[in-house]
């Protein structure tokens, strides 16, 4: 059981490090995004999908462990968690009190890439608002301005102005 504990603490280790890595890329996000850095945004985007391979990779270990613990304990796998395995080892309090500093770090750090994540989504929803608006100013600009003509009735006929520039004969 010793071993699975060291093993799962391992993996929590390293599963909080990759967490701290996506907010490292999290801020490297909402820089390129600020910035328009159209290439560095699809590097920070290609780097955290290699993130969240290994994030996966070390998920389906830590639940690996937490089926032997469950296996070793005589539970189901699949029934034991972090949070009932801090539960059972009231009888090791060293074991118990890393267990709850780790889910702790785990916690805080999940809270934190999450706030990284609704600040980037704000930003990148902001900068598609700011590209339609670029996009439609550039299409009004394009346009020619409606003539002040008037049928019969007084109701705006909506001729448009030449576009063409001069209508010179020669």
């Amino acid at each position: 059981m010793a071993s699975l504990m060291e093993d799962l603490l391992d993996v929590l280790g390293k599963e909080e490090q990759q967490y701290q890595e996506l907010i490292e890329l999290g801020e490297r996000k909402k820089q390129a995004v600020i910035k328009a850095d159209i290439k560095a945004l699809e590097q920070v985007t290609a780097n955290e999908g290699e993130a969240a391979s290994v994030l996966q990779n070390l998920a389906n270990h830590r639940n690996r462990v937490l089926n032997d613990m469950a296996t070793v304990l005589g539970k189901e796998p699949g029934e034991v968690t972090i949070t009932k395995m801090i539960g059972y080892l009231k009888g090791q309090p060293q074991e118990q009190q890393k267990l709850i500093e780790m889910k702790e770090k785990l916690l805080f750090t999940g809270k934190k890439m999450t706030t990284l994540n609704q600040q980037n989504e704000v930003l990148l929803r902001q900068a598609m608002e700011m590209v339609e608006f670029d996009l439609t100013l550039l299409k009004s600009m394009r346009q020619a301005p409606e003539t002040a003509n008037y049928n019969k009735r007084a109701y705006m006929t909506g001729d448009l102005l030449g576009g063409s520039g001069f209508d010179a004969k020669q």
